[in-house]
């Protein structure tokens, strides 16, 4: 615990003026980002007593070890930049939303030949149109199912839409009529998307003249006794108020807006908002937030602004946004969200009439959501509490393990050897610190070796960061087996090959190759930044990270970046492998954990704590004992050792199936250096196979548009030393083709399929 006086700034040494300030924590992590219309002001509440301080104010500022600020020109500036950096760094003691979906919208896709109807998430596209959000998918399918039944436009993909084009039958839609089958021509695309037209107009409200004109058609049909035309006319009118009913009107004058209300504990807050669009409340959303600081309710407004509208520009931003209490103060508030909408906006708290009596409403529906979270949180902070208890008592550590890291081993008979780190703090999943591992010390299949390799790397990481950090106590000196960086080479260890995994981007089981594509927030030019408050420009923005390669060298791990070559350490995010576990579970028995006992002595590591769950019978096994420690099978601490075992070999199977996939789809052109997928495409595309490429001299491979002479002769000399291909097999008929290749595509990289036993890869995963 840090005493706040041995890092509070000498006075005189804080402007007076409007900024933001970062307070960080010994490691260098930025725990908490606020803003201030006077930061000498503002900083000098931090600063007083603690006994004086709210509980929360003085954890954080004990927890912190350092202070820094950045000034700007406005209150405007200041907002834009707080919000940049809570995005950037997620403080720990910020006021963070938790909000564990993104929320459907209905949207047209009037961008497209024949727009389609459909159901999106995450951010808009351009050309799109969209309804809501609503609540849930359901809600916007059970309403585009009624309404297709009067305007049937297209709701397909684009590859039944292709394939019904291809083989002239439309879908079954098409039969019942709930499509008007633009894909077999029953359409025209003007007509098609005039009906779009309609779809969007009775979308947004415009609903009044459409049934006046449906019921004057179906009155003419029923006086020319046209009966069934106006009984289907009829079913339609019903079909478009039962989808009105859905959205009822509660605001007149087709008012846009999104009223917000704020319910609230000393300990949490609840934020509920109705979006209400041409008078029609059209979605809902709601999110729940510790309360980690003393902070009033125009604070968790302002919060809740900025993380309702941060990434939003246009007609998202509505012309009203009505509140329960106003920021302090209100100006910079309405002002940034005037600049994200492109017009004026009015921010306000409603006084009377329906608006009122709506925002009583949205306030009962915060009060019922913050009752219904403290019901299930209680519950899971006692189970996860209890865990964490449990696990500590059977290892007989000091103090529950807060961070548990979890590794695993996978391959395939041998090969495509990985490994997985996976990170639970306080018992729940860390996923931005989850790490994977190519095993290079050596080839084939031992568990034993790859796990004692994979924790030396980790750790020897870690040592790294903490000698560049000066973390080193008094005289204390990284061993020679430490792997530590000496500080003025700036090199990280050559076998340090890890490649990092944003789960933000990955769902789970996919096998897609994550990459981390963030950038650093930069501060308004001229600003003035640093605990000394020494003048700067902007901050440097970071260039986005390329893909990590699947066999890095010490050269390109991105793990080995220059000791002074970074500035995003010292901008507050988080380093890898800089923060120690208490606990690193492997999975499997002694052998296993044996090896990871040893990796860290290895290292002089000795206040880390390890243990191994073997499959079989779920055994927890302690580095030097012949006999397991058996938890009970209702045990809280041995299901969260479970989950963190299981999550573990999820996260590692996953990288080694999609490690096996890319090696399976590999051909010559993927050794060609410089050569992208886009130029791989049109290479194929001109000569039609690899085959053909291969006998083409340069001047012909200069003839595809991007390639130029060098670039033709590196493909030509790497074609050259690659060896032949095996003889193409024709999948049909298992006739092989010696003479002429098939036309391959872009994706396989020019490779046919080659003759061989379909089934000589497989095997047993682990």
């Amino acid at each position: 615990m840090a005493d706040p006086s041995s890092y509070r700034p000498r006075p005189g040494e804080i402007p007076d003026t409007p900024g933001v300030y970062r307070f960080r924590d010994e490691h260098r992590r930025v725990i908490y980002v606020g803003k201030a219309k006077s930061l000498r002001q503002r900083l000098a509440n931090y600063f007083q007593d603690l006994a004086n301080l709210h509980p929360r104010t003085r954890t954080m500022v004990t927890t912190a070890a350092s202070v820094e600020w950045t000034v700007v020109s406005t209150e405007v500036e200041a907002l834009q930049l707080e919000y940049s950096w809570i995005k950037e760094f997620d403080p720990r003691f910020n006021v963070k939303y938790r909000d564990d979906k993104s929320y459907p919208y209905l949207a047209v896709t009037m961008n497209e030949e024949f727009p389609r109807v459909q159901v999106m998430r995450g951010h808009k596209k351009k050309g799109v149109r969209y309804f809501g959000p609503y609540g849930h998918a359901w809600a916007i399918r059970d309403t585009v199912d009624l309404l297709l039944r009067v305007f049937p436009v297209r709701t397909c993909s684009a590859g039944v839409f292709k394939n019904a084009a291809r083989t002239g039958r439309p879908c079954l839609l098409g039969y019942i009529g709930k499509c008007s089958a633009p894909c077999v021509g029953r359409i025209s695309p003007e007509d098609h998307r005039d009906l779009a037209d309609e779809f969007c107009d009775f979308m947004a409200g415009r609903t009044g003249a459409y049934l006046r004109r449906l019921e004057k058609r179906m009155t003419e049909a029923a006086e020319e006794m046209e009966y069934e035309r106006a009984a289907r006319l009829r079913d339609d009118i019903g079909a478009l108020r039962k989808a009105m009913e859905k959205s009822a009107v509660v605001l007149a004058d087709a008012t846009d807006a999104d009223l917000i209300a704020v319910a609230e504990d000393e300990l949490e807050a609840a934020v509920q908002i109705f979006h209400v669009r041409g008078g029609r409340v059209r979605g809902q959303r709601g999110w729940v937030t510790d309360k980690v600081e003393e902070i009033t309710t125009g604070a968790l407004v302002e919060h809740a602004l900025q993380q309702l509208y941060g990434e939003e520009t246009g007609d998202a931003v509505p012309k009203e946004v009505l509140v329960p209490a106003l920021p302090e103060p209100v100006e910079p508030a309405q002002e940034w969200l005037t600049g994200r909408r492109g017009s004026y906006v009015s921010l306000r708290i409603p006084q009377r009439g329906d608006k009122k009596a709506l925002m009583e409403t949205v306030q009962r529906n915060a009060q019922q959501a913050l009752a219904l979270h403290k019901t299930k949180r209680a519950s899971d902070l006692t189970t996860r509490s209890r865990a964490l208890e449990e696990i500590a008592d059977a290892l007989d550590l000091d103090s529950a393990p807060l961070r548990i890291e979890c590794y695993d081993i996978s391959h395939l008979q041998g090969d495509d050897v990985v490994a997985s780190m996976v990170v639970f703090e306080d018992g729940l999943q860390r996923k931005s610190e989850y790490r994977r591992f190519q095993i290079k010390g050596f080839a084939g299949q031992d568990d034993v070796r790859s796990m004692h390799e994979v924790i030396s790397r980790r750790f020897k990481r870690y040592l790294a960061e903490k000698e560049r950090t000066g973390e080193w106590a008094d005289g204390e000196e990284p061993g020679a087996d430490g792997g530590a960086v000496p500080a003025d080479t700036g090199a990280a260890p050559a076998d340090a090959g890890v490649l990092r995994a944003d789960t933000a981007v990955t769902p789970a089981g996919t096998g897609a190759a994550p990459t981390d594509t963030t950038t650093e927030p930069t501060a308004p030019a001229g600003a003035v930044t640093g605990a000394a408050a020494t003048v700067s420009g902007p901050l440097p923005a970071v260039d986005p990270a390329e893909p990590a390669p699947l066999t890095p060298s010490a050269s390109d791990d991105p793990l080995a970046t220059p000791v002074n070559g970074s500035l995003k350490d010292d901008d507050g995010r988080p380093r890898k492998f800089a923060y120690p576990p208490q606990l690193v579970v492997v999975d499997g028995g002694q052998p296993q954990v044996a090896a990871a006992r040893r990796a860290l002595d290895e290292l002089g590591i000795d206040d880390i704590a390890v243990c191994g769950l073997a499959k079989r019978l779920e055994e927890v096994w302690l580095p030097g004992e012949d006999d397991p420690v058996v938890l009970p099978r209702t045990s809280e601490g041995l299901y969260l050792l479970q989950r963190v075992r299981d999550e573990a070999h999820r996260f590692a199977i996953t990288y080694q199936r999609a490690k096996r996939a890319k090696r399976f789809r590999a051909g010559p052109l993927d050794d060609v250096p410089g050569l992208g997928e886009t130029r791989k495409q049109a290479l194929i595309k001109h000569f039609g196979s690899v085959k053909r490429l291969r006998s083409a001299t340069i001047e012909q491979i200069q003839e595809v548009p991007g390639i130029g002479r060098k670039t033709a002769e590196t493909i030509a000399a790497a074609l050259a030393q690659a060896a032949p291909a095996a003889p193409a097999v024709n999948t049909a008929t298992g006739e092989i083709m010696e003479d002429e290749e098939p036309e391959t595509t872009a994706g396989s990289s020019g490779e046919p399929v080659t003759a061989g036993p379909p089934d000589e890869r497989r095997g047993q995963e682990t």
